[in-house]
């Protein structure tokens, strides 16, 4: 365990852990597996590589990729450097990739061996003088990740790296069609480990016996924050290149996995496979799993399955993921209202509900929920108005989600407050959408909406009015988008309608288009 009082920087917990466990295992991905001192020499030389490369403290470099150990060996070894890493998500299009290095400004472009092709087709688009690694190996003039690496010294820089410096910038899906970039700094990522809050509850506590699975993709704060969290707590950490139910379900068996967090709809896919009945899950402790709701007859059928303790976890990317639980005890095989809620606030957090003014309401009356906490990010790259309404001058944070407290402090989400969509834990705003589907010849008008989905919890449906004498099919429409955005973002569905509703000063009305996909769901989040 590393020492909160002294540790200020992702550097200072790759230092601590070298010399307190460093023939310990830091990480194993497919064969390969890293002691925490290697790794923390590995971060040295990655820190000197970048310095050597001219990058200066607050640059940002990007990682293009699918999950990998080395993914984390660049975020600690950019942070002894001061610079900043920008992971980015490698089911995106082309433009989408393109803005986000292109705002990042990112100086090294780091890329996986699946999307060399597709970013060497895109560096014309970015920034003369934009360099180039691949991970896997030398390739078409641009060095290989291991052995630009090991040019350089192991010697660590110490550079003067501070608490509230920028390590992690993540982008989340934009209100307006445009990505923002989330600064998380130390003290966000760090700041609420430490247990200077109190002891941590059971399920929060770590042993160096435990075996953590990083399954989730390392562009979101559920996978890169996931793997921070077992570095600092010096577990071994397990990582898969990408989610696939058979390699879960081979890694329990073989690597014996303690903890793993999912998103509902990775449970589903795990707990439908066959095997999920007949392998020995004794070694799991705890499964906790957020990013979108669960329906509780799955969360039952998953409790019966897994046997191991649940947690129910509630955050953003602009919260460093978790500032909510829902703790193994409030999850009960039959079932009871708490199971309907996403947990009471971590020690250290704040949450408060508000409404339109900014007022505190009481328990069960239906607000914004806003929270404080150190977990709060720094604010978006750039984007010093969109920070401004989303984090006030007293440090609260509007999630943009409506729901309630109960009279115990627990927090339970009623709806959005943003028009934000969540499908199998991936964030979709309509106008991201509606931008990509605007332009197509026969769109006269578009409104995009999330339904009830089984598998997914929502699923992004497309409301189009034609223009005059065109007849568009809802697959030339889904084909268009798909050119444009990713795929995932695409609508799955399309209904034509002859115009959008709109109120008297001409805003489509996005939940009466809603409504009747709703009716009967008390919660309009799935």
């Amino acid at each position: 365990m590393v020492d909160p009082d002294t540790v200020r920087t992702l550097g200072d917990v790759a230092r601590q852990q070298a010399a307190a466990r460093g023939a310990a295992p830091a990480f194993v991905f497919e064969g390969r597996i890293t002691s925490y001192a290697a790794f923390d020499r590995h971060a040295n030389r990655i820190a000197n590589a970048m310095i050597a490369e001219g990058l200066k403290p607050g640059d940002r470099i990007a990682y293009v990729g699918k999950n990998s150990d080395w993914f984390f060996e660049l975020i600690f070894g950019a942070n002894k450097a001061g610079v900043v890493m920008t992971p980015v998500n490698w089911r995106l299009a082309g433009p989408e990739i393109v803005y986000i290095l292109r705002d990042a400004a990112a100086k090294i472009v780091f890329v996986g061996v699946e999307f060399l092709e597709q970013v060497a087709g895109l560096a014309g688009e970015l920034a003369p003088g934009t360099r180039f690694v691949a991970m896997e190996g030398p390739w078409n003039g641009w060095p290989g990740f291991e052995a630009w690496r090991d040019a350089s010294g192991d010697a660590d820089p110490h550079l003067p790296i501070g608490w509230d410096d920028v390590a992690l910038q993540l982008y989340t899906s934009g209100t307006t069609g445009r990505p923002k970039g989330a600064m998380l700094t130390n003290a966000n990522l760090l700041g609420m480990r430490g247990g200077q809050f109190g002891p941590p509850a059971a399920w929060n506590s770590w042993t160096s016996d435990d075996v953590s699975l990083v399954a989730m993709p390392n562009f979101h704060i559920g996978g890169a924050g996931w793997g921070i969290m077992g570095l600092y707590n010096g577990a071994k950490g397990v990582v898969a290149r990408e989610f696939s139910p058979l390699a879960v379900l081979d890694f329990i068996e073989q690597e014996r996995i303690s903890k793993i967090f999912m998103v509902p709809a990775a449970m589903q896919i795990v707990v439908r496979h066959p095997r999920a009945r007949e392998i020995d899950w004794s070694c799991m402790k705890y499964l906790l799993y957020g990013a979108s709701p669960i329906p509780l007859e799955l969360l039952k059928e998953c409790m019966e399955v897994f046997g191991c303790g649940f947690v129910q976890m509630y955050g953003m990317t602009e919260t460093t993921g978790t500032i909510v639980a829902l703790p193994p005890e409030d999850h009960v095989p039959e079932g009871s209202p708490r199971m309907r809620s996403a947990g009471k606030p971590l020690p250290g957090v704040e949450i408060a509900i508000l409404d339109e003014a900014g007022n505190r309401l009481k328990p069960h009356e239906v607000g914004e929920i806003a929270t404080r906490s150190l977990a709060n990010m720094k604010g978006y790259w750039n984007l010093a108005e969109a920070t401004a309404k989303t984090i006030d001058t007293e440090g609260w944070l509007r999630t943009g989600d409506a729901g309630y407290l109960d009279e115990d402090g627990y927090v339970y989400i009623h709806d959005r407050v943003k028009d934000m969509i969540i499908t199998g834990g991936e964030n979709v705003y309509p106008a991201e959408v509606e931008n990509a589907i605007f332009g197509h010849p026969d769109v006269e008008e578009v409104a995009v909406i999330g339904v009830p989905d089984e598998k997914w919890g929502e699923a992004v449906k497309a409301v189009v009015a034609p223009k005059k004498g065109r007849s568009p099919s809802p697959a030339e429409i889904i084909a268009y988008a798909r050119e444009r955005i990713a795929a995932y973002k695409a609508p799955k569905s399309i209904d034509f309608i002859e115009a959008l509703p709109r109120n008297p000063s001409g805003k489509i009305l996005r939940r009466e288009l809603r409504e009747p996909y709703w009716q009967g769901i008390d919660r309009r989040v799935n």
